[in-house]
């Protein structure tokens, strides 16, 4: 695709992203409310750490969970074998913070995220809507995966249980076939072993499209960060269905696993943007929440203080920031198919 500004202008005006991510400035996402608490009782371990205000919620979809902005991924620390000294203060300074929402997913570090996070759960698990996943693509295989996740979660149900990364127009037909993953999720849903079910992608609006034309999830996790105007845009046709569908909407990749974002904030000549920049751009959109994978305390402790003073974003902002990621894009974009 062209990263001639003007080119890329025309283009964003005319898919109309932008006026679906004016939405979100005023705190819709499909019915939500930006608020600074959440509906739901802090856990008093939570309550005790917020000296500051607490971060603004939105609705998590039709689940009824009042999502803070900022949640915590499964990945980096998290995933790193036998790093409990490092990733169990991550996942405890989230909770103090008010983070009342955590994704991991049964792929992560061969399930060394979820146990870690099942080393905090046994003692922490009312404090937080928890979300994993699997990546199996049958019934029989994904409810083995279940089993794992529940075991090594240290809990007795999930709250989302996702189809991990769809990404090929075959993996929905097997998921949906006889057999398939989806069989599972329903059943486990039905048994209210999970609360609520989801499904997860990267690559191809198109394969997400079709998978939540097909079933009514109450959840979608989607890569959406401030490149994606610039190739297979997710912002074009799957976001506004999602909202229509009143799904819970969860953005991930937002600093690209660090390609996006400048570090220490972008020098003279730097292409990169400031953390910052990254999610207020993605928060921008009428999305729920954000999740993002941390390697330290300080990073969750700054996130943290980026979603309290979060303020949307403007069309031109928007307009700008994108354009200037445009000679990036493709690394920005590494998750999604370029073929």
């Amino acid at each position: 695709m062209s990263h001639d500004p003007e080119v890329t202008r025309r283009d964003l005006d005319r898919r109309g992203f932008l006026r679906l991510a004016g939405a979100a400035g005023i705190g819709f996402v499909a019915g939500s409310s930006v608020r600074g608490a959440d509906a739901t009782p802090a856990a008093p371990a939570a309550a005790k750490a917020m000296s500051a205000p607490p971060m603004p919620t939105r609705n998590l979809g039709r689940t009824g969970h009042q999502v803070r902005l900022f949640s915590l991924g499964g990945q980096a620390a998290i995933e790193k074998a036998d790093n409990y000294d490092v990733a169990v203060p991550i996942i405890e300074r989230a909770l103090d913070l008010g983070v009342n929402y955590i994704d991991t997913a049964a792929f992560y570090g061969r399930g060394w995220s979820q146990r870690h996070l099942g080393a905090v759960m046994k003692r922490r698990r009312t404090d937080v809507f928890l979300a994993t996943k699997t990546h199996d693509r049958t019934r029989d295989g994904s409810l083995l995966l279940l089993d794992e996740s529940l075991r090594l979660l240290e809990t007795d149900h999930l709250d989302l249980w996702q189809i991990h990364n769809l990404s090929r127009m075959e993996q929905v037909e097997q998921i949906f076939g006889k057999g398939g993953a989806m069989e599972a999720l329903t059943r486990a849903r039905d048994q209210k072993i999970v609360r609520h079910v989801g499904v997860t992608g990267h690559a191809d609006p198109a394969v997400l499209i079709e998978a939540i034309r097909r079933f009514e999830f109450d959840t979608i996790l989607l890569a959406l960060n401030a490149a994606d105007p610039h190739h297979r845009p997710f912002t074009e046709k799957l976001l506004p269905l999602a909202v229509e569908k009143k799904l819970g909407i969860i953005a991930m990749k937002i600093p690209a696993r660090g390609r996006l974002v400048a570090p220490d904030g972008p020098k003279d000549g730097d292409t990169r943007i400031a953390m910052r920049e990254a999610m207020a751009y993605t928060l921008s959109l009428p999305v729920s929440t954000v999740i993002i994978g941390c390697d330290s305390v300080e990073q969750v402790e700054e996130n943290v203080r980026i979603a309290r003073s979060f303020v949307p974003m403007s069309e031109e902002e928007r307009l700008a920031l994108s354009e200037r990621v445009s000679p990036i894009a493709r690394d920005a974009l590494f998750f999604r198919n370029w073929g």
